[in-house]
């Protein structure tokens, strides 16, 4: 994933987080806002250290990480949003994370519909 792509900078991620405009299931979060002068989205990962030692947290780091790079041109290009993995996604395998966070990123309207792909 390219740094592009990520969102750095904490006043950026604060202003997303309390923007509210979250969509969320037992697993994840998801907050997005608008940038109307972005040329492409950008996002971000929050994981906290419930969920395990940090080999644990960077390998679903890196798993987010990779589905979201699969996703990249489904994505609308003026958005921001911020993913929170919560301490129960620690239970899902790979394909359970896919399919739980491609539907809850469809939920939020941050994927374009016409080119969504189905699981």
């Amino acid at each position: 994933m390219k740094k592009k792509y990520r969102i750095k900078k904490y006043s950026e991620i604060d202003a997303v987080y309390r923007k509210r405009d979250a969509k969320n299931d037992s697993y994840f979060a998801v907050y997005q806002a608008n940038d109307p002068e972005a040329k492409n989205f950008r996002f971000a990962m929050s994981i906290g250290t419930k969920y395990g030692n940090a080999v644990q947290r960077n390998l679903i780091k890196r798993r987010v990480r990779m589905i979201v790079s699969d996703l990249q041109d489904q994505f609308i290009i003026n958005k921001l949003f911020l993913i929170v993995i919560r301490p129960k996604a620690k239970q899902l395998d790979y394909q359970e994370i896919k399919s739980k966070l491609t539907l809850l990123l469809k939920k939020s309207k941050l994927m374009e519909n016409k080119n969504a792909k189905t699981l």
